[in-house]
């Protein structure tokens, strides 16, 4: 797909560094043509015209190219401040904050990173990245502490740091957290497996078929893969750098077109397992096949995404995905949002929560007091559920839908 075609079928955005040359598979030099028409985008940056024309470039064959257009490009794409740096670079005082209560996990984690890249590099100097991937995921935990750090997010990072270099990483690191990873950030699972949901309805909608083979398998086995933008599962360097480019650059729920687009790509090797033993679908599912073919698969993304976007998909699946969700405000330009909005969603979403689990007890209360005498145990569960209601302070559409309905009910028992 060239930038051209891109650019015509209007794909909105929520939107290769000495690690990573500007070679072909080859091994020869790619024309330096695309680089030049990057960097004048880059360089002529003013509106909303020049954005989606780098969104185009980073979508479109090869990507970025390489890792010196892609320190200019990511932050761009990502919403980053122009002072960042400038800012990064005199602030030390990170060091300074209370510690964050991840830390320890954060420790064993970057203890076992970087095993597949970079490449021919001695102790020492895979020792040292190591200290820096520990500063930077750090630096952004104790600048936000209320972020909640999750095992895979080092894998995230440390491709970060590798393209941006240790001063321009945490900034951008910080924004990817709170604008677009945000609900892998939060105190609960629960936000990041509504991700998972919509990975049947997109098979349903472009192969029902196999939808119906893989119906007795749960689409946990895309939690690895996703939650990690797949930093985890692809161990070549140019390419999750260049789908990065690409992820970047989409509105987070691309992210689960493309592991819906791996999955149709394996539609004959899934036919040949029974359904009836979704332990080894399962198994076969949660590992992505090698090697990827990455710019058929995203090509084809692009081509599921534009055909059956979020909103057109069954079951309303799009309809329950909580407003502040980065499925949705990625839909929107990151430039367009900043990290105190972040924040703000990441507060809000806390909250939803917290009414979430409120709802889940008073559930289990109800079903705790209906079996004896039917009307006593009703009328124990709306006191109980009436205190819960005033001891919370819910005040928001959740409270007052459960205060009308228990408003009669109270009257009558």
């Amino acid at each position: 797909m060239d930038v051209d075609q891109i650019e015509e079928h209007g794909h909105q955005p929520a939107r290769s560094s000495d690690l990573c040359p500007s070679f072909d598979p080859q091994g020869n030099p790619l024309s330096s043509a695309k680089s030049d028409k990057i960097f004048r985008v880059l360089d002529e940056r003013h509106d909303e015209c020049n954005l989606n024309s780098l969104v185009a470039l980073a979508t479109s064959e090869d990507g970025l190219i390489g890792d010196e257009v892609r320190r200019r490009a990511w932050p761009i794409l990502l919403g980053c401040p122009s002072d960042s740096h400038d800012a990064l670079v005199a602030n030390t005082r990170w060091r300074e904050l209370p510690r964050h209560k991840d830390e320890d996990q954060v420790e064993l984690d970057v203890n076992r990173s970087f095993v597949y890249y970079p490449k021919d590099e001695t102790d020492p100097q895979l020792d040292k990245r190591k200290r820096q991937l520990s500063d930077v995921i750090i630096q952004v935990l104790r600048e936000h502490p209320k972020l909640c750090y999750f095992q895979g997010f080092h894998d995230i990072v440390q491709v970060f740091l590798l393209v941006l270099g240790i001063e321009r990483a945490p900034t951008a690191v910080a924004q990817l957290s709170l604008l677009r990873i945000r609900d892998f950030m939060l105190p609960s699972l629960s936000p990041s497996l509504a991700h998972l949901k919509l990975l049947p309805a997109i098979l349903q909608t472009v192969d029902p078929k196999l939808r119906l083979h893989l119906s007795t398998t749960p689409p946990f086995f895309a939690l690895s893969a996703t939650l990690t933008l797949y930093a985890h599962e692809v161990q070549e360097y140019g390419d999750i750098a260049r789908l990065f480019d690409f992820l970047i650059a989409q509105p987070a729920v691309v992210s689960v077109y493309f592991f819906a687009v791996i999955v149709l790509s394996r539609r004959d090797e899934l036919f040949e397992i029974p359904p009836d033993e979704p332990e080894m679908l399962h198994h076969i599912l949660s590992k992505l096949p090698k090697p990827l073919d990455l710019e058929a698969l995203i090509y084809r993304t692009m081509q599921v995404f534009s055909q059956h976007p979020p909103e057109s998909l069954p079951g309303f699946v799009w309809w329950r995905v909580p407003p502040h969700s980065v499925l949705k405000t990625t839909r929107l330009p990151l430039q367009d949002q900043k990290i105190l909005d972040g924040e703000e969603l990441f507060s809000q979403q806390v909250s939803q929560l917290r009414r979430e689990e409120l709802w889940k007890r008073a559930m289990s209360q109800f079903w705790k007091y209906r079996k004896p005498a039917g009307s006593i145990g009703l009328a124990v569960f709306i006191g109980v559920l009436s205190f819960w209601l005033r001891k919370n302070g819910t005040d928001g559409i959740l409270g007052l839908g459960l205060r009308r309905i228990l408003a009669p009910l109270k009257g009558v028992w």
